[in-house]
């Protein structure tokens, strides 16, 4: 049972991971030419409405599918048939209010939040944005339960459409109306209609998914009460929607108080606040990329966990969370390292309409680089914590965390030497002091100790090479092409070659170092073949 709840965590986690690929690809293919399109006002309003959302839709779904997902799946590992199905249907009604809530919230009351926010330019994308957060919770519903029962695949498919609407909408919308001299404002929230009908759209295919797939099968097991289920549901959904909701709300707040600083303590006007804030939130775009491919592998381990648990195999549940902390720490490193030494060559290869803002936002970038690594340490033992049934824990330290953001940016970024480059500094202090707590409660409640030595040496001595190799290539070809070349096509196959050369490097050093363990592997595709390929033990 241990070795197919380790193969069932490998091979959903791969999925999920899979599905992310797909959705980062086409969202690169989204947001870079958006980016593009958009000037750092318009980035900072199309932020705003983002920033928003994602604060109602971590109070409404973002714990309350993992406890419906950890729930369903500890019942399927009893056979209880009829309480998952109630389960199901108690956490629909929850799901449903919820959405309304929060999508009458976001819609009437868009005046007063823009107010708070100092951004009355994100008027528009809020509004625009608004019905999607009642999608996104029935959609949260289904996927917490097909997820529960081990099945990844719908929720990989709808997050892959709502991707593709996005493009295939929100782009040439967003296009089509700046053009049309509508002005940033506009367009920032023809660019977000496209995440609207995603979400509708991918919440009917679900609907329809679960329709196709109701199971029939007869079972004689007696289901709790709703009350029961509702309070269960609530019990660990709730600390993990604080621990969710709490860094939402302060990102929230923090973008309020940085543009509040720089225009009342600077004198800035709301334009050039909300530009500076646009260049910081280019470089955010880079840093929260390598971080989401660290959801699937926690939306994977917690009911995999949950079920050993249930089972009482606690060997089990540590050999699950041992193996994802590897694999975050052999993913997490070489891409905030990546992301730091070739900051500004990056920033000017994806900005190439925009190139005074990609000098800026790589400066930002250095600093939010080695940030990378500590949001996706942060996510992972987050996702521990809560799988141990610690779910206060995460709320502390991400509070603590927020604080210190908020305080650091109220001083730093009001310093007029200092301003907007406070942002970054904020920001990095705010996730060591998330991580540094994380890990001390991990190693605290964990039965078996994890060796933090053991687990990081490796993945930061070749990340470190790794970071050397990719800095120096790329100086040398930038430096090489510098005479003979446009500036964009010297640093374009300057940045391409110094990620190339990072990548070769990072690949030999993973195998000669052995850093990867067979039992990493052994649950994914084809793990078997890469093992004996590798000579992995």
């Amino acid at each position: 049972m241990s070795k197919q709840r380790k193969q069932s965590f490998l091979g959903g986690a791969v999925i999920l991971a899979a599905a992310v690929a797909i959705v980062k690809s086409i969202g690169f293919f989204y947001k870079i030419p958006l980016n593009n399109i958009l000037n750092s006002a318009g980035k900072t309003y199309f932020d705003a409405a983002y920033q928003i959302y994602n604060v109602l839709l971590s109070i409404s779904t973002a714990g309350l599918p993992l406890a419906l997902s950890k729930l369903v799946s500890e019942a399927q590992a009893r056979g209880r048939e009829n309480q998952k199905r109630k389960l199901f249907r108690v956490a629909f009604w929850l799901f449903l209010g919820l959405g309304v809530a929060g999508t009458s919230f976001m819609f009437f009351g868009t005046s007063i939040v823009t107010g708070m926010m100092n951004n009355e330019g994100a008027f528009h994308a809020i509004r625009a944005l608004a019905p999607a957060v009642f999608f996104v919770c029935i959609l949260s519903c289904i996927r917490g339960y097909t997820q529960g029962q081990g099945d990844m695949k719908p929720s990989a498919a709808s997050q892959v459409l709502e991707a593709v609407c996005k493009l295939g909408i929100g782009l040439p919308l967003a296009w089509y109306v700046i053009n049309s001299g509508l002005g940033m404002e506009q367009g920032a929230a023809a660019a977000i209609m496209g995440v609207t009908i995603g979400t509708a759209l991918s919440m009917l295919f679900l609907a329809s998914y679960l329709l196709r797939h109701r199971g029939s099968g007869a079972s004689l097991d007696v289901p709790d009460s709703g009350g029961k289920l509702v309070r269960q549901i609530l019990l660990i959904g709730v600390p993990i929607t604080l621990s969710n909701s709490a860094m939402s709300i302060i990102t929230l707040v923090d973008t309020s108080i940085v543009l509040g600083r720089l225009q009342d303590g600077l004198g800035l006007t709301e334009v050039a606040a909300s530009a500076l804030r646009g260049q910081y939130g280019y470089a955010m775009d880079m840093v929260n990329l390598p971080a989401s491919f660290v959801f699937p592998v926690t939306m994977s381990l917690i009911p995999a966990a949950a079920a050993a648990l249930a089972s009482r195999d606690h060997v089990g549940a540590d050999r699950i969370i041992s193996s994802a902390f590897r694999v975050i720490a052999i993913l997490a490193l070489p891409c905030g390292v990546g992301l730091s030494v070739l900051a500004t060559p990056i920033m000017r290869l994806i900005l190439p309409m925009r190139q005074e803002d990609a000098l800026a936002a790589g400066v930002h970038l250095r600093l939010l680089g080695i940030a990378c690594i500590f949001i996706c340490i942060m996510t992972l033992t987050n996702a521990i914590l809560q799988t141990y049934g610690k779910e206060r824990l995460p709320v502390f330290t991400m509070i603590t965390g927020g604080i210190v953001k908020i305080i650091m940016n109220y001083i730093l970024v009001g310093d007029p030497d200092i301003n907007i480059h406070g942002a970054p500094v904020s920001t990095l202090c705010c996730y060591m002091t998330i991580v540094a707590l994380n890990l001390f409660f991990v190693w605290k409640y964990s039965p078996q100790k994890p060796r933090y030595i053991r687990l990081f040496a490796k993945p930061i001595l070749a990340s470190a090479l790794m970071g050397a190799a990719a800095w120096a290539v790329c100086g040398f070809v930038g430096r090489t092409l510098a005479a003979g070349h446009s500036a964009y096509g010297a640093n374009a196959a300057a940045a391409l070659c110094g990620i190339l050369a990072g990548v070769v490097v990072y690949f030999v050093l993973v195998i000669a170092l052995r850093i990867f363990r067979a039992e990493d592997l052994r649950g994914m595709p084809h793990g078997e073949k890469i093992i004996h390929l590798l000579h992995l033990r």
